[in-house]
């Protein structure tokens, strides 16, 4: 199978030496995305739920640089700094998987880059 690479402007560029995404067949494999504003590059640090939804937002934004969408995510790992706020992010996550319920995992870090509380990895299937 093919390797291709995704790559859009509409999402933060990496910040080391990886690719947004990576497509090989009929499954893209997406980075982990932090809270990044894709114009400035800057983190847009605030409450979980703030950096939660800019993550899924630049998910949503690698995805559809593929063509596809959020209800095409089959897996995602999220990556938490503080299980305490495991329930405000699954309020913000919720919203954008309302109607398609990837499977999931969800752990706690050390750290993540830039600060961030959260990051967000993804799989999906055309």
């Amino acid at each position: 199978m093919e390797k291709r690479i995704v790559d859009t402007d509409q999402a933060p560029s990496a910040i080391g030496p990886y690719s947004q995404a990576i497509r090989i067949g009929d499954f893209l494999y997406t980075s982990g995305q932090i809270a990044l504003n894709p114009s400035t590059m800057e983190m847009m640090n605030g409450n979980i739920e703030d950096e939660t939804e800019w993550v899924l937002k630049n998910l949503e934004a690698i995805l559809e640089a593929d063509g596809l969408s959020l209800g095409q995510v089959i897996k995602t790992t999220v990556y938490l700094t503080d299980l305490g706020e495991f329930t405000k992010m699954n309020l913000v996550y919720e919203k954008f998987f309302a109607s398609n319920k990837p499977a999931r995992a969800c752990v706690q870090v050390a750290a993540l880059p830039k600060g961030a509380k959260v990051e967000i990895d993804a799989i999906a299937h055309i």
